[in-house]
């Protein structure tokens, strides 16, 4: 009966020595916005305010680094989320007759 005992602990030690596979994060991308000359700057605010979660001053800071800078970086997200919120903005634009526009690429 001892035999048995000791093979049951030889099992549990040898399960619990097993190592897990270690499990990668998602890749992340970015999601930009892109200057034009015909988009008004009041429409880029309401696009990152709505769909971007900002407050007024942010929107309004990233804004004006698109216009200067020609792009900006306007989050972060996976690639599922990332790619919705280029086409929610991209739709929106369309909507509204205005030629924003939004991509995404891998961070």
């Amino acid at each position: 009966m001892s035999d048995n005992e000791d093979d049951e602990d030889d099992g549990d030690v040898a399960l619990a020595l097993k190592t897990r596979p270690k499990t990668k994060r998602p890749p992340l991308y970015k999601v930009m916005l892109l200057n034009d000359d015909y988009t008004p700057m009041e429409f880029v605010v309401a696009v990152l305010e709505r769909f971007f979660s900002m407050n007024h001053a942010q929107a309004f800071e990233i804004m004006l680094t698109v216009h200067k800078k020609g792009l900006a970086v306007v989050g972060v997200f996976s690639h599922e989320i990332a790619e919705t919120k280029v086409m929610q903005v991209m739709d929106f634009a369309q909507q509204h007759q205005h030629p924003l526009q939004c991509t995404m690429e891998k961070e």
